[in-house]
């Protein structure tokens, strides 16, 4: 019974041995290629990477940081939007600030109070008093006069009537109210001066102090809220509502680096396109006069003419690269810049890794 079933199971493995064999002996037809690898159009051309970017007349892409840092507090932007010049864009948590700022504007309020207090100088109830002072120490002389008069007549005429202790203190008596009118009449006219030139200015300069720290706080403030430095279209927003950000940019946990919060590009039908040359081609560069170029759109047919625009004349290491010690391989490139038209039905980005062939 057991050696019947070997022979069935061996027969099938037969089969299914004949079955493969004859299946794996078919050639089947290879598949006609989606698109026509780029080629270049000319005879000695160099060929470099391209990146899209939007139309700036230096650099590129405007990628926006903010100059303090905090949390988000309100995003006024989405991608793909177009915005005006001074449009707001981004608000970070400006609460400190604003009453740091509001605590220094009272400051300065105050000392301008005090300021405006000493000009004011002298006050007519402060005038008031001194004079009535003046006039209590006039009638104390006068009546230290008058018995100091009497006392001294009897005296000449008897001098036995007072004693000679009594005279002395009479004399003492109108000698101090003399002094005190002489203080009475100084206090009066001291007041009548108004506050001291030195007060004023030492008062002034806080005050100015005060101000300039106030504007400075203030200009601090208007950092918190982020605006569009000129039009443009919003590219990427790398941040959300609740996100914490400094002058780094906003951490992507994607490639665990520091990105731009936002990136802006230019508005309109035209592009640049940023290539990079290998440093080893760069001396069989034409003349910028003569520089010609073609675009090639990864994963189609479409070409694209290019227009020379300018070189970026510093030679700069591969972006592929990190630019870190750790790297053994140094490849540096040369920045030159091209414009072209949007092409239609074609969808191209910013950002987009293009093949760019050069010749002239």
């Amino acid at each position: 019974m057991k050696t019947k079933w070997l022979f069935i199971l061996s027969a099938i493995g037969l089969l299914g041995a004949c079955y493969l064999a004859y299946f794996a002996t078919i050639t089947r037809a290879a598949q006609k290629p989606l698109f026509n690898p780029a080629a270049s159009p000319y005879d000695d051309g160099i060929y470099a990477e391209g990146i899209v970017e939007g139309v700036q007349t230096s650099g590129e892409n405007i990628n926006i940081y903010p100059e303090v840092p905090g949390t988000v507090k309100q995003l006024f932007v989405a991608e793909g939007q177009i915005v005006k010049k001074n449009d707001p864009l981004v608000l970070i948590d400006d609460s400190v600030q604003r009453a740091t700022a509001e605590q220094q504007l009272a400051q300065a309020q105050a000392a301008h109070a005090l300021l405006e207090e000493l000009k004011a100088e002298p006050r007519q109830e402060t005038l008031a008093i001194t004079t009535a002072q003046v006039h209590a120490a006039e009638a104390s002389l006068k009546t230290a006069s008058d018995a100091l008069e009497k006392e001294q007549a009897a005296y000449n005429v008897d001098q036995g009537s007072i004693s000679k202790d009594a005279l002395d203190g009479a004399v003492n008596t109108h000698a101090l109210a003399e002094m005190n009118l002489e203080v009475a009449q100084r206090q009066n006219d001291l007041s009548r001066a108004g506050a001291w030139k030195y007060d004023i200015d030492n008062q002034q300069k806080q005050y100015t102090a005060l101000i300039k720290s106030y504007a400075s706080s203030e200009a601090l403030l208007h950092k918190y809220l982020l605006r569009a430095p000129q039009d443009g279209v919003v590219l990427s927003v790398n941040t959300i509502a609740g996100s914490f950000v400094s002058s780094q940019g906003t951490y992507d946990t994607y490639t665990q680096g520091a990105d731009p919060i936002i990136s802006l590009g230019s508005v309109g039908e035209r592009l640049n396109v940023r290539c990079y040359v290998d440093e080893i081609l760069v001396s069989h560069l034409p003349p910028t006069g003569q520089i010609k170029a073609r675009m090639t759109i990864r994963g189609t047919t479409t070409e694209v003419p290019l227009t020379f625009d300018r070189i970026q004349p510093f030679i700069s290491p591969k972006i592929e690269l990190s630019n870190q010690r750790q790297e053994r391989v140094d490849v540096r490139v040369l920045p030159i810049i091209f414009q072209f038209e949007r092409p239609q039905n074609v969808p191209l980005y910013p950002g987009e890794l293009v093949d760019v062939y050069i010749g002239h």
